[in-house]
């Protein structure tokens, strides 16, 4: 589908050498091309956690819309609770 919601709606831990500073959800990844692609496809500094990520009908829906409600409701569900 080469939507990019993965690419925008994760967040990314600031641990991470290609991202020092982390990516936060909503914001789009530096690394998405402008046809939503991942410049880093493949390569090992690409974030382990879009290696992981599982890109299938049930995560990304049936269009860029859906995909990104149902991303976002994944990190909503997935990031601890501030204090």
């Amino acid at each position: 589908m080469n939507c990019g919601a993965c690419c925008t709606e994760i967040s990314i831990s600031p641990s991470n050498p290609s991202l020092p500073k982390g990516k936060p959800a909503g914001v789009r990844c530096p690394y998405l091309t402008d046809n939503d692609l991942c410049s880093l496809f493949g390569k090992p500094e690409r974030p382990r956690v879009c290696s992981s990520f599982p890109a299938m009908m049930d995560v990304c829906g049936q269009s860029k819309e859906e995909a990104i409600q149902l991303i976002r409701e994944m990190e909503r569900l997935t990031t601890p609770d501030k204090m």
